[in-house]
């Protein structure tokens, strides 16, 4: 048996960019996707705490450094410039590997690590 377990975390930071003419995803600053231990084109949930919408999508790394937290395509119509998400990736692994996991979790302050 194999559990979902919380493997990363971006803990509230903010919609720099909503792009509804992109072909999808959401796009992070690379420092943050770092510190997160996200990888580009990983899936990813994301939850808005300012409306309550709840998306999955891939990651489409930014420049490093930038803040950059864009919603690309359909997800746009959900999530606004300005609102406070929090993305949140998971993985698979035996209960056995669980009890011992630590997930990445960070706190940026202004979109930054």
């Amino acid at each position: 048996m194999f559990l979902t377990i919380l493997k990363s975390k971006i803990h509230r930071v903010t919609v720099t960019e909503a792009n509804l003419e992109y072909i999808g995803s959401i796009t992070i600053d690379e420092a943050l996707m770092e510190s997160a231990n996200i990888f580009a084109g990983e899936r990813v949930q994301v939850v808005d705490n300012t409306n309550g919408a709840r998306l999955e999508t891939y990651v489409i790394p930014g420049k490093r450094g930038s803040g950059c937290i864009c919603i690309n395509g359909a997800a746009a119509h959900l999530v606004n410039v300005g609102d406070t998400v929090i993305i949140m990736a998971y993985a698979q692994m035996s209960p056995e590997e669980a009890k011992a996991f630590k997930p990445a979790i960070i706190f940026p302050e202004n979109n930054r690590v």
